[in-house]
Formats: C-alpha cells, sequence, structure tokens
C-alpha cells in the first residue's frame, strides 16, 4: 500500500524517533509498504518519519542506480533500531534530494564510512560497514530518525538562500507526483 509522505514543515520529521518493540503491530507488511512507497516516489531511501511515524526505523533500495553504479544492484535492506557507531573518512560533497522536501537539492558533506548496529525483523542484531555512496543514502536516511534534514547540514548562508523554498514546502505550496500529508505546523 503506498502512504503519504510527510513533507517539511510536520513536527514529526524534527522527532528523535523512538526504538521499535520487534513485537510492533503489522511490522512485517509497514516495511514492505515503506518500500512500495518509496518506488512510486522514485527514492531510493525512506525513513518511518517521512510517513508519519516517529519509530527508528527506514529502508533502502539502491537497485535503480545500478545502472551507472553496478556495485550498488540488489541492494535492498530495511534498518531497525539503527544507531550509527562510526563515521569516518574523508568528508565528500555530493547533491542530495530528499521526498519530504520535494524540489530541493544541495550539494551535502558527508563521511565517506559509517559502521552501523541495527536488528532485522527476528530480532538478530547486525553490525556492517557501509562506504561511498551507499554510506551517503544511510546517513541520510539515519538523519530522519534523529530529527534532521539535509539541508540542516547546508552552510548558513544556503541555509538562508534555501527558505523561500522551504516555506512554500511547508505551507504545501508544492506540486509533487506522489501522496502527501496535508497537515504542517
Amino acid at each position: 500500500m503506498i502512504l503519504p509522505i510527510t513533507l517539511y514543515g510536520d513536527p514529526v520529521l524534527r522527532k528523535v524517533c523512538k526504538d521499535i518493540e520487534l513485537n510492533y503491530n503489522g511490522l512485517s507488511d509497514l516495511i514492505e509498504n515503506m518500500f512500495e512507497t518509496m518506488y512510486n516516489a522514485e527514492g531510493v531511501g525512506l525513513a518511518a518519519s517521512q510517513i508519519g511515524l516517529p519509530i527508528r526505523l527506514f529502508v533502502v533500495d539502491l537497485t535503480p542506480l545500478s545502472k551507472t553504479e553496478p556495485t550498488l544492484a540488489g541492494f535492498k535492506k530495511y534498518f531497525i533500531n539503527a544507531r550509527i557507531i562510526e563515521r569516518s573518512g574523508e568528508e565528500e560533497l555530493m547533491e542530495e534530494g530528499c521526498l519530504s522536501i520535494p524540489g530541493i537539492h544541495e550539494e551535502i558533506y558527508r563521511k565517506g564510512f559509517v559502521k552501523m548496529q541495527y536488528l532485522d525483523i527476528e530480532g538478530n542484531e547486525y553490525e556492517d560497514e557501509f562506504s561511498g555512496y551507499l554510506a551517503r543514502v544511510i546517513q541520510h536516511e539515519y538523519d530522519h530518525l534523529i530529527g534532521y534534514f539535509a539541508t540542516d547540514r547546508v552552510p548558513d548562508e544556503k541555509k538562508k538562500e534555501l527558505r523561500k523554498a522551504l516555506s512554500s514546502i511547508k505551507n504545501r505550496e508544492v506540486e509533487v507526483d506522489y501522496p502527501v500529508t496535508n497537515k504542517s505546523k
């Protein structure tokens, strides 16, 4: 089921998300719905807060990018109660977009390597390392779990330039090709 995406201005996007109990009602269906919602919006990642749920869950599928980056083929994963335990490597500058701030694409610095702890739906704990573009996408989605947007990571001068565009999104004065919530403020 395709769910509406929460846009900038909704307070849920600024919340620090809470851990999920593995007996969370409908968790398996929720994960599948998040993937379906992400695909419908042509994204490569989606956090639960982006569908209005302040819980520590995000999904990623980088397969659509495998035409230009073959190493990303088949990387489809969900992360429950994720925690970044290490960020390292050179800071790399790359343009990022976000389904919750449609139409805004900004160059963001991110570390090239992350180590994460997370659970699967059966409660198995993992500690994995990710690098390159994969590390970037994971950091972007993880930011949603702690109430951050990519635009929070741009220089102050750029933030000033983005105020009008962000205000338009907050006031729902944007057009998107996917369902969104009507709430703001």
